[in-house]
């Protein structure tokens, strides 16, 4: 049996198999976000555009061409907030390796998901993720160390 593309380490026909066969529901917006990586892996373009808000401008023409160009070759989950089996809304974060031209990517998002009529939806995304600014203070040579120890950081941590 054939591993599944999202991740899980599992057969594809015990993850998501069942689900892209709409055989059962997502349960959780982390189990549909990795359906829908998996159906992203196969090119299965009418899966991807059943599983999210409808768009009336989509040009599905051009997002299969784009899905035929590339080769996913990896999925890591970073963070997942509500999106539960008791949830109405969950948001997952995640980056996705891929291969286009024999070069690899890295497409990395923040998904925002939505149950509607017990189903979970894909309703956008937020790529071009920052994380919070890092701020490194200056410690002055004569100022105390920040150890603790009571020396000034030129005797101590900074010598």
């Amino acid at each position: 049996m054939a591993k599944c593309p999202c991740g899980s380490r599992t057969d594809l026909d015990e993850c998501c198999g069942p689900i892209i066969a709409g055989d059962v529901p997502a349960p959780t917006a982390e189990a549909l976000m990795r359906s829908r990586y998996t159906a992203f892996t196969r090119a299965d373009m009418a899966y991807v555009e059943s599983t999210q808000v409808a768009d009336e401008e989509s040009d599905s023409s051009a997002d299969e061409n784009e899905m035929n160009a590339v080769e996913w070759v990896g999925l890591e989950i970073f963070k997942t907030a509500d999106g539960g089996e008791d949830d109405d809304a969950g948001t997952v974060e995640f980056a996705a390796q891929f291969k286009r031209d024999g070069i690899l990517g890295v497409h990395r998002e923040r998904s925002s998901f939505r149950r509607e009529d017990g189903r979970w939806i894909y309703v956008d995304g937020e790529t071009n993720l920052k994380g919070d600014p890092v701020r490194v203070e200056k410690i002055g040579r004569n100022q105390p160390c920040p150890c603790g120890s009571g020396k000034k950081y030129k005797k101590c941590c900074g010598a």
